[in-house]
């Protein structure tokens, strides 16, 4: 799991189910009587959290779901608004009652996601957001693969690397272990749907709110007026096999060569 912001308001960490919800079998996230489910992924240091919270300040009726973890917490983080921390036996506990839908090992501390979320989200009728790694989305797909997923991509290995030097959260040798990472995070481009390439907030911001208004409109009917016809254009220019030529010289600066054919359309 990648280390994610949520929202600013804290949340009750749900309990854990004693296996998967009717929402992974009964009915796809995203049919007409059930929320939209989006995966966000970057390698760390990309400004995802940043852009995830600006989305969920402007977007209504999306949800995010905080992960579980087992580190302990760092600086002013609180329980139940940056993560759930919980010890090693309750997480590997929740592990055997299948509680999470993607969990994963990183850096000798467990990160999760818990099926509760969608469940709830379900309940409420919201659209629900995942801010999670490249082997968490993996796993995610595996189990919900109508869900929309979204790659978000420095714009080039240099400017990552100031950005992880500057935030100054990691000792040199994880920080050069999150470079390495972010190589191969990036060669997981073509498993998404969409790619966007963060160099201006502002512009990635646009590009993300126009990709969930686009995938809401295609679920509820698309909007007829001459913003929709503009959100679903922008969105259209993040499709990956419309927008992975953009991305190559970013490939070229991890050392990661493009692949010829992808995912998406």
């Amino acid at each position: 799991m990648t280390p994610a912001t949520p929202p600013a308001a804290s949340a009750a960490a749900p309990s854990a189910p004693s296996g998967q919800p009717a929402f992974s079998h009964a009915a796809a996230p995203g049919s007409a009587s059930e929320p939209l489910l989006f995966i966000v992924s970057a390698p760390s240091g990309s400004g995802k959290s940043t852009l995830v919270r600006e989305i969920l300040r402007l977007i209504p009726d999306l949800e995010f779901s905080i992960s579980y973890t087992t580190r302990p917490p760092r600086g002013s983080e609180v329980n139940g608004r940056e993560y759930f921390f919980i010890s090693r036996e309750e997480f590997e506990k929740r592990i055997q009652s299948d509680a999470f839908l993607e969990y994963a090992e990183v850096f000798g501390y467990w990160y999760g996601t818990a099926w509760s979320f969608l469940e709830d989200a379900r309940r409420r009728g919201r659209d629900l957001l995942l801010d999670i790694d490249v082997q968490g989305a993996a796993k995610v797909l595996a189990r919900c693969p109508v869900a929309t997923s979204i790659f978000i991509a420095p714009p080039n290995r240099e400017t990552l690397e100031w950005r992880l030097r500057h935030r100054g959260q990691d000792p040199e040798a994880v920080m050069e272990r999150r470079l390495r990472d972010a190589s191969r995070e990036i060669a997981a481009y073509n498993k998404y749907q969409y790619l966007v390439i963060n160099d201006r907030l502002e512009d990635s911001v646009e590009r993300l709110a126009a990709i969930i208004a686009t995938e809401r409109e295609a679920r509820m009917g698309a909007s007829a007026d001459e913003s929709g016809r503009q959100r679903r254009e922008l969105a259209r220019s993040c499709r990956q096999k419309e927008s992975a030529q953009l991305l190559a010289p970013v490939l070229r600066s991890f050392g990661v060569e493009m692949e010829v054919d992808g995912q998406g359309s």
